[in-house]
């Protein structure tokens, strides 16, 4: 029974915080605004569809009245929609405490039919966008003295496959990234997480070729775990989280 309200007192930090995140409506990133939202975090919600945008703060709404919701729909592939949707976030909350880099694209091709158009978007929407966000909320979360960034990678951070190269890259460059964060922010008290999973039954997963769908990952229980490390607030950190399914060879 102590362990219980122990745990229901650490998810009560993230009440009220209010939490900005990319690639919200795809399969990760909806759950991941499900968890918080119940979890009573306000949330400011980006993706490129408009429509899917209207549809999961309506769903959201619903479920969580208590909470202040808003969206913008954007390409991340554009530096200037990149600074206007952190623009509009801070004149919406004031601040952002919470920041949720989950935006990403996955093209498989390979080497040679990867055209320099293709590099650019992977960059500019798997990396840069997280680089930007992160160095702009950042300084918010230095003035209130508590933030977290999570960094959403993949199994590929650390590995890579036979027409890949684009995400792997981006992926690899990512994680690097969050490493450098974790240790320029910690005296800040920023807590930076690169949380990595296997393949996840998602929109994006059924991509993936010569794999087996059915052994990939519920990104709910993906969803739920990132709530739950980014509500640790005492000496313990884990700012490189690699998941896998229980039954998957290592």
């Amino acid at each position: 029974m102590r362990f219980l309200e122990q745990d229901m007192d650490r998810f009560s930090i993230l009440r009220g915080k209010n939490c900005f995140i990319t690639g919200a409506t795809g399969g990760i990133g909806r759950e991941i605004t499900r968890n918080l939202a119940a979890n009573g975090c306000n949330l400011f919600l980006t993706s490129r569809t408009s429509s899917k945008l209207n549809d999961l703060k309506k769903e959201l709404g619903i479920e969580n009245s208590e909470v202040m919701i808003e969206k913008i729909a954007t390409d991340l592939t554009e530096i200037k929609n990149i600074e206007d949707a952190a623009k509009t976030a801070i004149s919406f909350f004031g601040k952002i405490d919470i920041l949720i880099n989950c935006a990403g694209i996955y093209k498989v091709k390979s080497l040679n039919e990867s055209t320099i158009s293709d590099f650019e978007d992977n960059i500019y929407v798997n990396l840069r966008s997280a680089f930007v966000f992160s160095k702009i909320f950042s300084e918010h979360m230095k003035n209130s003295g508590w933030g977290r960034i999570v960094n959403i990678g993949s199994s590929s951070c650390y590995g890579g496959a036979v027409n890949t190269s684009l995400y792997c890259m981006s992926k690899h460059g990512l994680l690097g990234l969050s490493r450098a964060m974790a240790v320029e922010l910690k005296k800040d008290n920023i807590r930076v997480f690169c949380i990595s999973p296997s393949g996840t039954k998602t929109k994006m997963g059924l991509s993936i070729p010569n794999q087996n769908f059915e052994t990939f990952l519920n990104p709910a229980e993906i969803a739920e775990y990132i709530s739950f490390v980014i509500s640790f607030d005492g000496e313990l950190i884990s700012d490189e989280i690699m998941l896998k399914r229980i039954n998957m060879e290592a």
